[in-house]
């Protein structure tokens, strides 16, 4: 009985893709703090259409606190994500603040680096662009 219900779990990890569930109110609370690094999953809106710079796009989105974030996707390493203004993504990756105060989210790739140690994903339409 007990290797059933391990299996069960494990199954059911793999079909939920064992990924992080938005902490919406979490990214704000990196964002007050001042937590430039931090590992976050968060709900957002397409405030801009992607626009490709060397090998990364960006657009903007808000979250559900309000809060505008820049999200700088490595297409070298990950798909484009093929969202227009207005669709609604859930983002993991990693936060940075800069100067302004800016605020960003990158390391949106599964592949891992110095500079990304986790991997990152964005799910939009049902499909995760990792």
């Amino acid at each position: 009985m007990r290797r059933l219900a391990l299996v069960a779990l494990a199954l059911a990890l793999v079909a939920c893709g064992g990924r992080d569930t938005p902490d919406d109110q979490g990214l704000h609370q990196d964002i007050v703090s001042g937590t430039t690094g931090a590992e976050v999953t968060f709900d957002a809106t397409v405030l801009t259409n992607p626009v490709q710079g060397g090998d990364h796009e960006r657009f903007e989105v808000e979250d559900r606190t309000g809060e505008i974030l820049e999200v700088d996707h490595n297409t070298s390493l990950a798909q484009d994500v093929p969202v227009h203004i207005g669709d609604g993504l859930v983002i993991h990756g990693q936060l940075y603040i800069d100067p302004g105060p800016r605020y960003g989210v990158h390391c949106t790739h599964a592949q891992t680096s110095t500079g990304c140690p986790n991997p990152g994903w964005i799910e939009y339409n049902n499909t995760y662009y990792e």
